[in-house]
């Protein structure tokens, strides 16, 4: 589907029927439907390929440029009966006014997805069936057959009250809502795990996941016990699409190897994350990172430059103070650690920018580094006080801490704050600079030429 967004100002009402004039000065084409499902995938960094059906049209052309552009392999099926399924939002002032549908809901011929899709499944790792009742998936049936003959797991998200359909399918993932149209009313989350236990095993699935909005997630695999996520969602902004983040999280965990149990606990965090952010979005593989490393859940605050910035303005709207420093940090010693623990006591973030290995390179010679970049940052990531680490690959950090504006600069030795890279963007911003002293004894060249020694 192809959601389009006509943005405009209302001044006055028509002089032809009592409805408002709106003056667009600006059209915003977004992917929806199923696509909204591949943009999800390819923003976790997950190679996708989407197959669909379109209309011999300008919608088709546009939706198929914006998927090319997020790297996401379009497959489509185009359809001379039926247009490309349009909605067109039109909006002012903050408010949608009215949503114009074009579509065709008639049910495709079966054999039109089941041949395209038998033709893509080598080397696939999973396989999504987003089922919104438009004709698509008439023959979901052998869909999910040719992926269960196939070995790839099939991931559906339902439709309807008919789900007998998805038989045979690796999960479905219903929201609750959706589960009690098919199963009844369910009084007690006894109640629920019997319905959904039962579910189960006649449909022949591997797992049921079912999201429960504000209550979380309940996942039941064949022949486990049920376990109950809670909602990792501190504020609610907007649930649009939230569906798709679930699916999409749990097909590409799912298809790095992960079991059931770890991929909905990922799922539920970039729930928890998306419902956040408004409008129909996505998460990337660094936000659930951080998120799970903010709750000591073994996460990592890895974080590139653009996640990074993403995750400090979320950060300000909070009133948190982020706190900045840097350096090559190559051989981790109690100097560094003492160090990163007092910059963390000054704020509530501490971010700690860090040299790549050629940075290290051109600063302290041919030997260095001992550690590569990435196990420098993941032993960072693993202390209590830190909670992103971000790569630079110039000689200073300068320009990294211009874009971030820390609200304190952080260094330690015995520098003066002229001599800091980015202090005077700092300072011009209104942010402070402190310098604070290394613990005496402690050094990495110091261990460096005991062990050469």
């Amino acid at each position: 589907m192809l959601d389009r967004y006509l943005f405009g100002s209302t001044a006055r009402i028509s002089p032809e029927a009592p409805v408002p004039v709106v003056h667009v000065h600006e059209t915003d084409d977004r992917p929806g439907g199923a696509a909204n499902v591949a943009v999800n995938l390819a923003s976790l960094g997950v190679s996708t390929r989407l197959l669909g059906i379109v209309g011999a049209d300008a919608a088709a052309d546009a939706l198929e440029k914006i998927l090319a552009a997020r790297g996401i392999v379009c497959d489509f099926s185009c359809a001379t009966d039926r247009p490309t399924i349009t909605k067109t939002r039109v909006q002012s002032r903050g408010q949608q006014l009215i949503r114009l549908d074009e579509e065709n809901v008639a049910a495709m011929p079966g054999d039109t997805m089941v041949n395209v899709l038998r033709g893509t499944l080598d080397g696939v790792g999973a396989v999504v069936l987003s089922d919104y009742g438009k004709g698509a998936l008439s023959d979901v049936v052998a869909l999910i057959a040719a992926c269960r003959e196939a070995g790839v797991p099939v991931l559906v998200d339902p439709k309807g009250s008919d789900f007998s359909k998805y038989r045979g399918a690796s999960v479905i993932t219903p929201n609750q809502s959706e589960f009690e149209t098919v199963v009844g009313v369910c009084a007690t989350d006894e109640e629920l795990v019997s319905q959904a236990r039962a579910l189960l095993e006649q449909l022949d699935l591997e797992a049921l996941l079912i999201t429960r909005s504000e209550k979380g997630m309940l996942l039941l695999e064949a022949g486990g016990e049920p376990v109950f996520l809670s909602t990792q969602a501190r504020e609610v902004y907007d649930v649009t699409g939230a569906g798709d983040t679930v699916i999409a999280t749990l097909a590409g965990a799912l298809a790095s190897g992960e079991n059931f149990s770890s991929s909905a606990a990922l799922a539920n965090v970039a729930a928890g994350l998306v419902v956040r952010k408004i409008g129909v979005a996505t998460v990337t593989p660094g936000e659930i990172s951080a998120s799970l490393h903010q709750r000591g859940q073994g996460g990592r605050g890895l974080v590139n430059r653009a996640e990074l910035l993403t995750m400090v303005a979320d950060s300000r709207e909070k009133g948190e103070r982020v706190i900045m420093t840097n350096g090559c940090f190559d051989v981790l010693h109690a100097g560094h650690v003492s160090y990163l623990e007092e910059a963390k006591s000054l704020g509530d973030r501490l971010i700690v920018a860090i040299n790549d290995d050629d940075s290290v390179r051109r600063l302290k010679g041919d030997s260095r580094p001992i550690n590569a970049l990435d196990d420098r940052m993941l032993v960072l990531a693993g202390l209590a006080a830190v909670d992103w680490v971000v790569p630079f690959s110039e000689d200073t950090p300068t320009s990294l801490i211009a874009d971030v504006l820390p609200n304190v600069l952080v260094k330690g030795g015995d520098y003066t704050p002229a001599q800091i890279a980015g202090a005077k963007e700092v300072l011009q911003n209104g942010g402070e600079v402190r310098v604070l002293p290394f613990r005496d004894g402690h050094s990495s060249s110091q261990i460096i030429e005991k062990l050469r020694d």
